[in-house]
């Protein structure tokens, strides 16, 4: 990913804990998340990685660059807390190109899905064990009659706490019923193996090895390395994607 640095705050927005906001570059506006939000860097990983995974399938995912704040930076807004949040956020952060006249996905949309995209999303989605797309929160836009995936900070919960992964827990299921594209859950095998093909272990190394090292340095136990930590994540998708997977139906 390009860095980029930051210019000018054009606006921010409230999203549960979160804040993202539109920052200004070089290379034009870009949705910035902040590794000074309440769950810190862990949801930046998990949106790089899912991101790279996405692109490996063939999946939309609008384009990431890394977004350096630093004191310079303009911000008309004098909120406080957005203040605070910013100053927590100096150095690197991620942000994602913004689209231009992007719309909320419509249930006329999601009708007219075809199964390659649907069976894609929800299988991308029980391999990264995202929750967090369903009906009533799809995180997905439409944009220049492209459908684009979004917000996947939630998934990979289990960099949370390390201390509970065992070797068995790779190999959990996945609410399939509750996803956005649940009634297609059937259609998973039929896909299953070409999706898998996409997905070979280069490709897992490498959508982890993207991920900056100091986005994963905040999330490091005592003792443990940078590289160590890197292979965790790794083996974790890799046994979560040894035959038979466990989150088909």
């Amino acid at each position: 990913m390009r860095t980029l640095r930051g210019l000018r705050v054009a606006s921010s927005h409230r999203r549960g804990s979160s804040r993202p906001i539109v920052v200004e570059t070089a290379e034009g506006p870009f949705l910035t998340k902040l590794r000074g939000a309440a769950q810190g860097t862990a949801p930046l990983v998990a949106e790089i990685v899912v991101a790279q995974l996405a692109d490996a399938l063939g999946l939309n995912v609008p384009r990431r660059a890394l977004v350096a704040l630093d004191d310079d930076l303009e911000c008309a807004d004098r909120d406080s807390e957005l203040t605070r949040l910013l100053a927590a956020s100096r150095g690197l952060n991620l942000g994602f190109r913004l689209l231009e006249d992007a719309r909320a996905i419509r249930s006329d949309d999601l009708e007219r899905a075809s199964d390659a995209l649907a069976c894609a999303v929800l299988w991308l989605d029980a391999l990264v064990m995202n929750r967090d797309r369903t009906s009533r929160n799809p995180n997905m836009l439409v944009s220049a009659r492209r459908v684009w995936l979004v917000d996947h900070g939630a998934a990979l919960p289990f960099q949370y706490d390390w201390r509970r992964v065992t070797e068995d827990s790779p190999r959990a299921g996945y609410p399939l019923a509750g996803h956005l594209f649940g009634s297609r859950a059937e259609r998973l095998r039929e896909w299953d193996a070409r999706l898998a093909s996409r997905l070979s272990r280069a490709v897992v190394e490498a959508a982890v090895a993207e991920v900056p090292d100091s986005f994963l340095e905040p999330l490091l136990s005592r003792g443990v390395s940078l590289e160590r930590r890197r292979r965790a994540y790794q083996a974790f998708l890799w046994k979560r994607l040894k035959p038979p997977r466990p989150f088909l139906p």
